[in-house]
């Protein structure tokens, strides 16, 4: 077990998802620092608390994930993003993994698989610790 904690900073406009990830999220090896329900409110938290995670929602009001990916990858280069959608189209894929996410975590989601996907964040910030 770490010692502190992995901080998670959670970006979508659906209270139900930020809490079932929430949820999901609590324990000892994580921490959910921060929750926004736009894209400006999300890359200010990102840049004041610097999560090593970030679940990023690829629709959100205000500065869509997609569009706010690259700045989180240029002011945050350590920092993990996951994508949160429930898009898997081919087009929408690439673009993120182009900006820079890390993974995908697929609406409508379980328990299991948002914890497969943090588990291999985690590797990844692990290997940068």
């Amino acid at each position: 077990m770490r010692k502190n904690p992995i901080r998670i900073l959670l970006v979508d406009d659906n209270t139900v998802t930020r809490s079932l990830l929430r949820g999901i999220l609590r324990g000892d090896e994580y921490e959910v620092v921060g929750e926004a329900s736009d894209g400006g409110q999300g890359l200010e938290l990102a840049l004041r608390l610097q999560p090593e995670i970030i679940c990023l929602d690829i629709e959100i009001p205000g500065t869509s994930g997609l569009d706010m990916l690259p700045k989180l990858r240029e002011q945050l280069p350590n920092t993990v993003v996951l994508m949160v959608t429930g898009h898997t189209d081919r087009e929408m894929v690439q673009a993120a993994v182009q900006g820079g996410a890390a993974g995908y975590i697929i609406k409508p989601f379980n328990a299991a698989k948002v914890l497969d996907n943090l588990s291999s964040a985690l590797n990844k910030v692990r290997a940068r610790l």
